[in-house]
């Protein structure tokens, strides 16, 4: 089945979420991604472990594992105010 923007139904959307930030003395990486109003982001979640825990390793850490949970922020919105991009940032923790 296609997905049309106009339809109701929401469109399952892969993505894979990069590293946007992070603090070496924190040992903490901030991974995100970004999904529209009709998609419904699959995330490739081995990938992204993967990327926090060679960022990890790179400043001497072995491994990284994620907080749990995520934070959502509208990225921009439409004229009737609903949000229409969403940006999901999630941070692991760099560990011995």
């Amino acid at each position: 089945m296609a997905c049309v923007a106009l339809s109701l139904a929401s469109c399952a959307t892969p993505v894979t979420p990069q590293a946007i930030g992070g603090s070496r003395s924190d040992g903490t990486v901030t991974l995100a991604y970004e999904y529209g109003l009709f998609q419904n982001p699959v995330v490739d979640w081995p990938t992204a472990n993967a990327s926090a825990k060679a960022r990890c390793k790179a400043w001497g850490y072995r491994h990284a594992e994620a907080f749990g949970g995520s934070q959502n922020h509208c990225q921009a919105f439409n004229g009737y105010g609903n949000c229409i991009q969403m940006q999901v940032n999630v941070t692991y923790q760099c560990t011995k």
